[in-house]
């Protein structure tokens, strides 16, 4: 044990960190060809012109703080939602504001509930706090919202809902939703991490399915703290742009753990224009439903059984160790996320939607590195 482990609380010691997926400039490296990185859901299509634009006028004022409280971006959010502007925050992507929130809400003796094979951030902030996470089993590789409800007791201060579910892709549809938070007692907040909402939103109109009420959950004040990002379908993962919508009153506590300064006056002005700018949106949406469609076709072609997707990525069991089979699909340069450790699906792997030029390479690389011995 380390001279400092008795100044770092037990708790802290303890902590698994996140592993994000594998950068694709260390996996180039270590097996000298080029990769396509399919492993941590990015925009294929990159980001918005307008954003880019944005980002090289921006950069005449790096020299000046940029603005703490992100006015422009909130008041803009808040009226594209529909909600008050002291009902929304903007953190440095929601991974951050789920930090916050924990830190909000949670300490030792307390504890929050959520799903197993969801998002490996919720247990990190969880226990970075001191509490206890409890984790109930999938039901359908979704969330048992039933089993969730009969989780939580006196001590419960958190419930969090992936929406879609990350790495599964699973939907609560918005009458599911409904009935969960009837069920719900004063005492507990939802943290509904609808970091996939623009593909589910689009997906579900396509599908007939209606998928979400959360921002009229905001406007009505209901204990609920809804997380977006500009990461995914505005494709401005680097930039580290997120917010949070939820009562004013818990949206003003959240404010105070927020560090100042904590988003870039780069990614303040991309935020905001990525919103202007419809044409490439829905380029991006069109790409990723008619892609999602021909992954699915053709992994079933192969004898896997991939589980519906209602956002920017796919699950698979593939019936072997998935971290080996990832290094596989490496050395033919794709990058894919094995749910392995702390995601708790040792045989599966969750695939990032591409361009179809993207997809077709990942697909004849499967080919390559499998032996037709698939789970399902």
């Amino acid at each position: 044990m380390g001279k400092f482990a008795e100044m770092v609380p037990e708790r802290v010691r303890a902590l698994a960190s996140y592993v994000p997926g594998r950068p694709i400039q260390q996996a180039e490296a270590e097996f000298g060809v080029k990769m396509i990185k399919l492993g941590s859901n990015e925009n294929p299509l990159g980001p918005s012109p307008l954003a880019m634009k944005a980002m090289d006028a921006a950069m005449r004022g790096v020299n000046l703080y940029p603005d703490t409280d992100m006015t422009g971006l909130r008041e803009r959010l808040a009226k594209l939602h529909r909600v008050a502007v002291n009902q929304l925050i903007v953190t440095a992507g929601s991974t951050n504001l789920l930090d916050i929130l924990a830190r909000t809400l949670l300490m030792p003796g307390l504890n929050a509930v959520t799903s197993e094979r969801s998002f490996i951030v919720y247990p990190i902030v969880t226990r970075s706090a001191g509490a206890e996470l409890r984790q109930v089993p999938t039901r359908g590789d979704g969330y048992d919202l039933d089993a969730i409800c009969d989780a939580i007791d006196s001590d419960t201060r958190l419930v969090y809902l992936a929406n879609p579910n990350n790495p599964t892709g699973t939907l609560i549809t918005a009458a599911e939703m409904d009935r969960f938070l009837d069920r719900l007692p004063d005492h507990v907040v939802v943290a509904l991490d609808e970091a996939y909402y623009d593909y589910a939103e689009w997906l579900a109109r396509e599908r007939g399915v209606e998928y979400s009420h959360a921002e009229q959950y905001v406007r009505e004040e209901r204990n609920v703290v809804v997380l977006r990002t500009f990461s995914k379908a505005y494709g401005l993962a680097s930039l580290r742009v997120g917010y949070g919508m939820g009562p004013a009153e818990l949206i003003g506590y959240i404010a105070r753990l927020k560090t100042a300064f904590i988003v870039n006056g780069l990614g303040d002005a991309a935020a905001m224009a990525a919103l202007d700018d419809r044409e490439h949106y829905e380029k991006s949406m069109r790409n990723n439903s008619a892609q999602l469609a021909v992954l699915s076709k053709h992994l079933k072609e192969m004898g896997y059984q991939p589980v519906e997707s209602w956002a920017n990525f796919i699950y698979i069991e593939t019936g072997e160790d998935a971290s080996t089979l990832a290094r596989r699909l490496q050395m033919n340069g794709i990058i894919v996320r094995p749910l392995t450790g702390s995601w708790g699906a040792r045989t599966a792997i969750r695939v990032s939607v591409g361009t179809p030029e993207e997809n077709r390479k990942f697909l004849e690389a499967l080919k390559n590195v499998t032996t037709g011995a698939h789970a399902g």
